[in-house]
């Protein structure tokens, strides 16, 4: 969902073919409250609320049904030294809301043990063959986290078995909900904070405190609203993760060169979420719930490399499975969707790989992997294009889907793909939806009035993320100087009426800057610290020509 759906953009200006600059009606000369109003926040009270969230402002958020029934079955499982299951996931807010459970029943001295599906084999949620490994293992007792709500069957196969299901989650349900023990389930939070909030108030507080930089690390990285609840959580978490003695993030954080005192949630998203997420799609998850739940520096350093090399292994496949869907694109020619299918792509970048392909044509796109039977697909969508209900349409070609407006899971069999392509095509050959690429910007700001101290009001309203994204601003008519490129061509770096500006990516417009040029510029304002010293710096987002 875009931070404007519900905003009326009235300032347009066309940038590039399909790419239009959105910015929002002035509402006030101050920029602070411009941005204010753009988040709903206009009563003292509720702008006092951002800046000073507290925790026991949303008490009535955290009391969730279900968590009273569900310790009552934990703490008899504790007290008969019953075995425990926490059924993770493989994304990081199942890895981080796995090392929440397992850290809180530890430090009771429960009998419990982690359990992560494998992405290719298992895939998403309860699977059978994890059910069966609860069994063998003599387990008595089984708690989801980050999932479970749909798992209609799964539910019934648990019961079949003599295990006792917990279901802990935050997914959207379906009309009726599995048959478990118990459930605690919110959709107003992160799967991470749901089991938070299961064991926050049977453990010490100072456990339960240190267990929020788990909650913000996957809040951040499962892209909840940064407002509210969401806002505190990782406001809250921050504070412990900028101090944290985990060992497995602090080596992570060195292997990544950056420091965990610093980390906002801008390294969560981009730095640590990323290589927490690799695992997963190349190998095995376990060993990212490893890293932050080893209490051994030797292993430590071990997993943290690991999942480095991992991540560096996935963004260059990432990137050769982008260049081949780009060549496929080239002999497709032009269309409202990129549908792209291989056998040689893993299906844990397919993601990825549409989401490049949005972000480089703008269009919805679909990346398959196609196996020896079965395929899986996923999918990203623009503004405007329900995803997941136009795949939906095509449900007799399916083994199943999942999703939401802007992206969507699938399994095909092989057979059916070429069906599939054209029956989605000719779907959105029907839609009357524009596609263009939209720059959503916050306010024009005169350039009498960028400065040090307006970039660190801006800082305020931080931590930043969904339906509170970091500011992006536009000052017309800046007179460019000192234009360079750096490494070897890809970035531009250079003077905007005396103002440092970067823009990455960007490289190819340096022949265009010539010193004296006026252009009209997108901008994240920001304090660059180096050696000790700050200077204001725009971010570039995009250039255009006056």
């Amino acid at each position: 969902m875009s931070f404007y759906t519900s905003c009326k953009c009235v300032t347009i200006s066309k940038v590039m073919p399909g790419k239009v600059w959105k910015i929002l009606p002035q509402k006030s000369d101050d920029l602070i409250t411009q941005l204010l109003i753009n988040r709903g926040l206009q009563k003292t009270s509720d702008i006092e609320k951002f800046f000073n969230p507290s925790i026991e402002d949303f008490q009535n958020d955290l009391e969730i049904s279900g968590i009273n029934t569900s310790l009552k079955r934990i703490e008899k499982a504790i007290s008969l030294q019953e075995l425990i299951i926490i059924y993770g996931d493989y994304d990081v807010d199942g890895i981080c809301a796995s090392a929440i459970l397992y850290k809180a029943l530890s430090s009771l001295r429960a009998k419990v043990l982690p359990y992560i599906p494998h992405r290719e084999k298992e895939g998403y949620g309860l699977s059978k063959i994890g059910l069966d490994y609860a069994r063998d293992c003599g387990a008595s007792v089984i708690i989801t986290v980050d999932n479970g709500i749909v798992a209609m069957e799964q539910a019934n196969y648990a019961k079949s078995l003599g295990l006792d299901l917990i279901i802990t989650d935050h997914h959207l349900p379906l009309e009726k909900k599995p048959i478990a023990f118990s459930i605690v389930h919110s959709t107003k939070m992160c799967g991470a904070a749901v089991a938070w909030c299961l064991i926050k108030d049977i453990v010490s507080k100072e456990l339960s405190k240190e267990l929020l930089q788990f909650v913000a690390i996957a809040t951040v990285c499962d892209m909840i609203p940064m407002l509210d609840l969401g806002r505190v959580l990782v406001k809250e978490g921050l504070k412990v993760l900028n101090k944290s003695k985990n060992i497995g993030l602090i080596s992570l954080a060195l292997e990544c060169g950056i420091d965990l005192a610093n980390v906002s949630s801008y390294e969560i998203g981009h730095i640590l979420g990323p290589r927490l997420n690799a695992i997963g799609r190349l190998e095995h998850a376990i060993d990212a719930l490893r890293l932050i739940c080893t209490k051994d520096q030797a292993k430590a350093r071990f997993l943290a490399k690991l999942l480095c090399e991992t991540n560096i292994k996935r963004q260059q496949l990432t990137e050769i499975a982008t260049e081949e869907a780009r060549v496929l694109i080239s002999k497709n020619g032009t269309k409202k969707i990129h549908i792209l299918d291989s056998k040689t792509w893993s299906p844990g970048i397919i993601g990825l790989i549409a989401s490049r392909v949005v972000e480089e044509y703008f269009r919805p796109a679909i990346a398959i992997s196609v196996g020896e039977v079965h395929a899986k697909g996923s999918a990203r969508s623009t503004q405007g294009i329900n995803i997941v209900e136009l795949i939906r349409e095509c449900s007799d070609l399916l083994i199943d889907v999942g999703g939401h407006k802007g992206a969507a899971g699938f399994s095909i069999k092989n057979e059916n793909i070429a069906e599939f392509k054209k029956r989605i095509e000719k779907l959105m050959d029907k839609t009357k939806e524009e596609v263009e690429q939209v720059l959503e910007i916050e306010a024009e700001v005169p350039l009498k009035n960028l400065s040090k101290s307006l970039a660190k009001r801006i800082e305020e309203f931080s931590p930043f993320g969904l339906l509170n994204p970091k500011p992006l601003l536009v000052t017309k008519e800046m007179k460019t100087s000192d234009v360079r490129t750096l490494s070897e061509g890809k970035h531009l770096k250079g003077k905007a009426d005396g103002i440092d500006f970067i823009a990455f990516g960007m490289g190819d417009l340096a022949d265009s800057l010539k010193s004296g040029q006026l252009v009209d510029l997108a901008y994240y304002l920001e304090i660059n610290k180096f050696n000790g010293s700050e200077n204001l710096q725009l971010k570039v987002k995009d250039i255009q020509f006056t």
